[in-house]
């Protein structure tokens, strides 16, 4: 499975929002401070808001709040929000596309290992994710100073170099692996 650079932002948005979650919040705001494009933010707000995360408020001093405590918001519950239900095989996601389900062994160990990775970020909430001061890789915003070579500043992993022989690496692609 891989969180796609939609989902990432979408993280990075609601952790800006996590920790003043009274506050209405403004694009730009979350945009200059996340590192995310104001136009691509503005789509994953509207996603956000269809699931019930997040709520705009029109007008001047508009802007967009948390529709609920940053406790009642999971990783899952924002990832699910901009990609859809996890899925390691489509054929744990949709029946009908695999013919195979009742002969399958492998078919199981797809869906064990689904739920077990929808459990484990169902148990992080942004604010347990605020109140350990271990954030996970890239919630803590980079000196933007620093080179891009040096690394990503979301996973805060070494981009430079290229993967074997011309594969691209997962931020090339814009997607990071899930641990």
């Amino acid at each position: 499975m891989r969180i796609s650079r939609e989902a990432d932002y979408a993280i990075r948005c609601i952790f800006h929002m996590a920790r003043e979650p009274e506050k209405l919040h403004l694009i730009v705001d979350i945009a200059k401070s996340q590192e995310v494009p104001k136009s691509f933010l503005a789509k994953i707000l509207q996603k956000l808001a269809k699931a019930g995360i997040v709520s705009s408020t029109r007008g001047v001093n508009g802007g967009f709040s948390l529709s609920r405590r940053p406790a009642d918001i999971t990783l899952l519950d924002v990832i699910e929000a901009v990609q859809g239900p996890l899925s390691l095989n489509a054929c744990i996601i949709d029946h009908k596309i695999c013919a195979r389900k009742e002969a399958c062994s492998v078919h199981p160990v797809w869906k064990e290992i689904r739920e077990f990775l929808g459990e484990k970020l169902r148990e992080y909430s942004f604010t347990r994710i605020l109140g350990t001061g271990n954030s996970p890789a890239g919630m803590v915003r980079r000196d933007s100073s620093a080179s891009r070579s040096e690394g990503c500043v979301f996973c805060h992993t070494d981009t430079s170099q290229a993967g074997a022989a011309g594969e691209k690496t997962d931020a090339e692609e814009g997607n990071r692996r899930v641990p």
